[in-house]
């Protein structure tokens, strides 16, 4: 039996020598001290031995063991390294590759005609004023003389937070915040979101609009057309057509829409504009006395005017997108473009 050990001591410890990965390494510690390993099994028959033997026997294969034992895990340690340094090598980065240039972005479209519209606006010297998107009933509704029972209160067209407060429906509301806390002249533009319980290919939940207020002395219709239509011909260009038609809105009054001439067909009729020649760009009209007298103002000694439009709206017009949800779904073939 010693001879069979010394055997086993040696053939164990060079086959450790020559495993050149750690599968090999588990093989060979499986080989001799697994479960039916052949050291184990040795181990296991010293009871079969002659009691004078079985000490020295038993010293002996425990020995072994231990060198064995020891020798696999020195050259696992080994391999382990070696492996870990192979690893290293194969994902070290090759400087000498060319980088990968990071992607710039650029304002959105909405944003970008946000910011045009404004500039016209304070080039003809109105400030921008902001609101909160949750508003008030009395804001968003009552100080801009639409009662209770008007139409735009029902819940078909409104976001109601809970009783008295709603996710604003224009931008309108900034203005009579802007008139509470100062005092005549007043000229404003008010960019922000707006929330109607709307969707479809023209519409969207939540779109973006700008408002637009003076209020002075002597402040008459014919200033509001000037206004418009410096800014219409600023925005879409100096051939491009306007017209004013009656309308209707509880906060102003008179009240207008401005339509413009189709900005694909030029007037002549086409689908966009579906063959009238004519598209709708925004409402106005003169700041009605009841909404001057929420603000605190004196009816008998200012007057002013206010209008709104909608910033998707005028985007698709502009550079002719046939759906507004374009504008929000992130699909970067799209937005690149602009």
């Amino acid at each position: 039996m010693k001879e069979k050990l010394e055997t086993i001591r040696q053939q164990a410890l060079e086959e450790i020598t020559h495993a050149a990965e750690s599968e090999a390494l588990e093989q060979t510690r499986v080989k001799y001290l697994g479960r039916k390993g052949e050291l184990t099994q040795i181990l296991r028959g010293l009871s079969q031995v002659a009691p004078e033997e079985r000490k020295t026997m038993g010293q002996a294969a425990n020995e072994i063991k231990e060198a064995i034992a020891s020798a696999l895990e020195g050259r696992k340690r080994e391999l382990e390294a070696k492996e870990l340094e192979e690893q290293a090598s194969r994902n070290r980065a090759d400087l000498t590759l060319p980088g990968r240039r990071p992607r710039i972005g650029h304002k959105h479209l909405v944003s970008q005609v946000i910011e045009e519209i404004v500039d016209i606006f304070s080039g003809m010297g109105f400030q921008t004023a902001t609101g909160p998107d949750i508003e008030t009933e009395y804001y968003n509704f009552e100080s801009m003389n639409t009662p209770e029972d008007h139409p735009a209160r029902d819940l078909h067209d409104t976001f109601f937070v809970k009783d008295g407060v709603v996710l604003r429906t224009h931008t309108s509301p900034v203005q009579m915040r802007v008139m509470e806390s100062t005092n005549p002249p007043v000229a404003v533009v008010v960019p922000g979101r707006t929330f109607r319980v709307d969707n479809d290919a023209s519409h969207s939940p939540m779109f973006f609009q700008i408002e637009g207020l003076l209020v002075d002395k002597e402040v008459n219709f014919a200033e509001l057309k000037g206004a418009l239509m410096h800014f219409v011909h600023s925005f879409f260009g100096k051939d491009t057509a306007v017209r004013f038609r009656p309308h209707y809105f509880p906060f102003t009054e008179p009240s207008a829409e401005m339509d413009i001439s189709c900005t694909v067909c030029g007037g002549q009729g086409c689908r966009l504009c579906k063959h009238q020649g004519w598209l709708e760009i925004l409402g106005c009209g003169m700041v009605h006395p009841q909404v001057f007298r929420y603000a605190g103002y004196d009816v008998e000694e200012v007057t002013g005017f206010a209008f709104g439009m909608g910033v998707d709206r005028i985007a698709l017009l502009k550079h002719s997108i046939d759906s507004i949800h374009h504008l929000y779904e992130n699909d970067l073939r799209f937005l690149e473009q602009f």
